[in-house]
């Protein structure tokens, strides 16, 4: 089958492509995957509850309804949206070759144009309790998450020792009663600016040379972060800390394995 145009991508930037190019009557193809990257269509707003920060939401909204609108709106332009997952294409002459996972063997799909829109991933660090409690304390977005109930007035670690690390510990003061930063170096990368800035606010403490070993919390399906285990990689000691929330700030990993090669 040929198409004009096709979508690789679920996200909010696949499905305004998509919506821009259905209104121009090219009859886009998207194909938004199944669990792509270990991610569900819609990509990583899927992974959040509540966005606060989106315009036209002024009571927010749930990140799976958001996408859920904006696939909505994709399809009643009239996108061709196919949850299923590309799994190798061929970039090196018109017209562009896909094909879909389980499919590799048989003819691919065709297209005069390919929008590649796969985002990225948060990157996690697959410690103990990691699965248990992800979206159940743990996070890799605060400003997605921060302001959720369940952190609010609430003892709140970030792992990370850079700008965005920085940043949202920062912005987690609004709502925990205290955050802590485990950085695994004896300094902070952030600049210097934002450095300063975190060592001086009253309810941040960093601790250097620090790393997580492990989540612990309440027991049973929707059980709730509680605490973590903290090394010292100085003293090799580990200690026992209250936390409600944790917050990764150790970078993304963009998903390009699939035109790695072919696209600079």
């Amino acid at each position: 089958m040929h198409s004009r145009v096709i979508i690789i991508g679920s996200g909010p930037a696949a499905h305004t492509a998509a919506v821009y190019l259905s209104r121009a009557e090219l009859s886009p193809v998207l194909y938004e995957g199944m669990l792509a990257n270990g991610i569900a269509a819609g990509g990583q707003l899927t992974t959040t509850t509540d966005v606060e920060n989106y315009p036209g939401f002024p009571d927010g909204v749930g990140g799976q309804e958001l996408m859920d609108k904006m696939r909505a709106q994709s399809i009643r332009f009239g996108t061709d949206v196919r949850t299923e997952t590309i799994s190798k294409i061929d970039l090196s002459k018109r017209p562009f070759k896909v094909w879909k996972e389980y499919a590799e063997d048989q003819e691919p799909e065709t297209a005069d144009a390919v929008i590649i829109a796969t985002g990225a991933s948060a990157r996690r660090l697959d410690l103990p309790g990691e699965e248990k409690y992800w979206q159940n304390g743990i996070s890799a977005c605060a400003v997605c998450d921060g302001a959720v109930p369940i952190f609010r007035n609430k003892p709140l670690v970030v792992i990370g020792g850079g700008d965005s690390a920085a940043e949202e510990a920062m912005f987690l003061t609004k709502y925990g009663s205290h955050v802590t930063v485990l950085v695994r170096r004896d300094q902070l990368r952030a600049s210097k600016t934002m450095a300063k800035r975190l060592l001086a606010h009253p309810k941040v403490t960093v601790r250097f040379h620090s790393v997580a070993e492990e989540v612990v919390g309440e027991e049973g399906p929707r059980g709730l972060m509680t605490g973590m285990k903290v090394k010292d990689l100085q003293s090799g000691k580990v200690d026992d800390i209250k936390a409600n929330g944790l917050f990764y700030a150790v970078g993304h990993d963009p998903a390009t394995a699939l035109v790695k090669g072919q696209v600079e």
